[in-house]
């Protein structure tokens, strides 16, 4: 093998390390996946938990009450009836022979990664948050949920002002 084929070679396998590691959860990585999967396996009886065609059964069932984030990832791995994609085999398959679901999560992952791209909403109490320690994305969404504008907000503080503004009007009982 010649100088040429060895770096190609070392390349290739460095560069395959990095996908390797790259499809390892990270913290809050698949939040809407792990959590929904988790509660859904929960509420399986032991007889139903060997089985993955009643599991893909039950799933469907499931997802056909979800809401919102849940719903979105029902959309992604098929679970609905207006799904474009069914991989629930990569669900109902591992679930069966027990596999723990942040693993099932990490493999689906890897097959669509805006599986994993789904959050839940974060639940902001007004009363107590420090608006200053809150990212734009959030500060916008608070005034997005009260239907209002920051029309000129170019800051941070812009937002803030904005909204410290709104406050008595959106917080009163």
């Amino acid at each position: 093998m010649s100088l040429s084929n060895l770096c190609v070679l070392a390349l290739a396998l460095v560069a395959c390390f990095f996908v390797v590691a790259d499809a390892k959860l990270k913290e809050g990585d698949c939040e809407v996946c792990i959590k929904f999967t988790q509660k859904f396996y929960d509420t399986l009886s032991s007889d139903e938990r060997s089985d993955s065609k009643v599991i893909e059964t039950k799933f469907k069932d499931v997802c056909s009450k979800a809401k919102k984030r849940e719903n979105r990832f029902c959309y992604y791995v098929g679970g609905t009836e207006d799904a474009a994609t069914g991989i629930l085999g990569e669900i109902s398959k591992p679930l069966s022979f027990g596999k723990p679901v942040e693993k099932i999560c990490e493999n689906l992952k890897k097959k669509d990664a805006q599986i994993c791209d789904l959050r839940y909403e974060k639940q902001i109490d007004l009363k107590t948050v420090d608006l200053k320690k809150l990212r734009v994305r959030d500060l916008k969404k608070i005034l997005n949920d009260w239907d209002e504008e920051c029309r000129g907000c170019a800051e941070k503080s812009d937002f803030i002002a904005r909204i410290e503004q709104l406050k008595p009007k959106h917080t009163e009982l």
